[in-house]
């Protein structure tokens, strides 16, 4: 039995793909072989049917599996419409779209078979099978109906078989990322996010017989060190873990267990994610003993209304600023990720994310513009709204260059403004220069019409280049776009080694 994965992840970051990697991991405990398209420019595969064709047919498989998130779908079905012409095997498609969508994706002629929510267990009973009557979690056509099997329960995912890091080149996605190496501790999140994923999949599995309660799994500590120290035996030029949890720091006893055990292993420095409401001083002095150097905090919106009554996160900026405070009292360098465009956030909505941003001073900030998943309710308080358009929403690849977000001429506009020039705003409100020439300039931004923007944004741009020189001149702190379009770091920190 032969298996091949195609990932298509076009005009988007280098990623590794846990999921791919774990079911890999094992179908080839079962003895099954898999193979792995990575089908991203970066890594020196473009979409190239050609050459997808020729690998294809080579391989020869008997199962092909996609991993397809929203924004790569259209890629994903370019790919297997092409491959149907010239090979007769059963496409699935599976991952976090088909999960979020699962009869918009099989409706799809292209399309055999889905897997809803986790896979792995699901993906194995197929391929043995083959036939998906009667598999949960499994969703196909029979006799022009759409049918999706319930749900299984949430898989334990303590003592599974290890994610097969060979299926790709892992080597070469370590150096592209400059030796940051992303990891997993755990599965799911208690929170219900609107704009996240995790509410749907909560209510999948709830509506199947299986409680949320279930949903968040933690690998051992045992296991977790094991696969650093996998990772540091066979390859070359980590210089960063990065732990993608959505929150790392949920379970207290077992962040103090691994903070001992990881220093004790490698002095490589690791970044994880925290929430606002689930951080305090002895997780701050755990994760700083044991080498974190950055924590996040996902703030998304600076405004208490967008965040109570639109995204379903119930703290306030007092407890986003305590988060803060503590982390920078242990010397821990803070990173914040903030939205812009979300459904009914007005320009006074997304100024209150930037007097937050200069409130708190977290070591760097990242921005997005925001995209509204389906199938979350973030998407349909969007949709009822009539605040998509979705012409233009079916264009995009990536959340930073564009919102297919309809919220009005002057919100629109100011989004734009900010997403170009979120620095400026941040150093401007929190007077970083002491003399109000950032606060001058960014009020000139927020006051221009859409043709005087177009027309003197580069003007402007070259103004703010003289600001940051004169502040880097006198060594005084400011936020600069650095490492990626989508990021400001405060000027002092100098440590490369967390560039990525």
């Amino acid at each position: 039995m032969r298996v091949l994965f195609i990932y298509p992840n076009l005009n988007a970051q280098i990623g590794f793909n846990y999921g791919i990697s774990y079911i890999s991991g094992i179908l080839k405990a079962e003895g099954i072989e898999t193979h792995l398209l990575n089908v991203n420019e970066q890594v020196g595969y473009p979409l190239d049917l050609e050459r997808i064709k020729k690998d294809v047919l080579r391989i020869n498989p008997d199962f092909i599996g996609f991993s397809v998130l929203t924004t790569q779908c259209k890629y994903a079905l370019e790919i297997a419409r092409n491959i149907k012409t010239y090979l007769d095997v059963p496409i699935i498609f599976g991952g976090i779209h088909p999960t979020m969508d699962p009869r918009g994706v099989l409706a799809e002629p292209v399309v055999d078979y889905i897997c809803v929510g986790e896979g792995e267990d699901a993906f194995l009973e197929l391929v043995r099978k083959g036939d998906p009557a009667g598999i949960r979690n499994i969703g196909y056509k029979r006799n022009g109906s759409i049918i999706v099997a319930p749900m299984r329960p949430f898989k334990e995912i303590a003592n599974m078989p290890f994610k097969d890091y060979e299926i790709f080149d892992f080597q070469q996605i370590i150096d592209a990322k400059d030796g940051w190496v992303g990891l997993t501790a755990s599965r799911g999140c208690p929170f219900r996010c609107t704009y996240c994923l995790n509410h749907k999949i909560m209510a999948l599995y709830k509506d199947d017989g299986h409680l949320p309660r279930t949903y968040l799994r933690r690998h051992t500590v045992d296991e977790v060190i094991g696969e650093i120290e996998y990772l540091l035996s066979r390859y070359t030029g980590i210089r960063m873990f990065i732990f993608d949890d959505d929150i790392f720091t949920f379970d207290k006893e077992w962040l103090h267990d691994f903070s001992a055990r990881y220093r004790a292993v490698t002095k490589i420095g690791f970044v994880c994610n925290a929430h606002a409401r689930v951080f305090d001083r002895e997780m701050a002095r755990d994760l700083k003993e044991a080498g974190c150097r950055i924590v996040k905090f996902g703030l998304e919106s600076g405004s208490n209304r967008i965040r109570r009554d639109v995204l379903n996160r119930y703290m306030t900026n007092d407890h986003i600023a305590e988060a803060f405070f503590i982390a920078h009292g242990f010397g821990l360098h803070t990173s914040a990720f903030v939205m812009v465009g979300l459904p009914y956030e007005t320009e006074e909505d997304m100024m209150e994310t930037v007097k937050l941003l200069a409130r708190i001073k977290p070591g760097r900030f990242r921005w997005t513009l925001f995209f509204p998943f389906i199938g979350t309710k973030a998407y349909d308080i969007a949709e009822k709204a009539g605040m998509i358009d979705f012409d233009r929403m079916s264009g995009l690849d990536n959340f930073t260059d564009e919102t297919c977000m309809i919220l009005g001429e002057d919100a629109n506009l100011f989004a734009e403004k900010l997403k170009t020039m979120f620095c400026l705003f941040v150093n401007g409100y929190g007077n970083a220069d002491g003399k109000g020439k950032y606060l001058s300039l960014a009020k000139r931004v927020k006051a221009l019409t859409k043709s005087e923007w177009e027309r003197e944004k580069e003007s402007i741009a070259s103004e703010l280049h003289v600001l940051d020189r004169e502040m880097e001149l006198n060594g005084m702190p400011y936020y600069c776009v650095k490492y990626n379009p989508f990021m400001g770091v405060r000027s002092d920190w100098t440590d490369d080694s967390l560039s990525a």
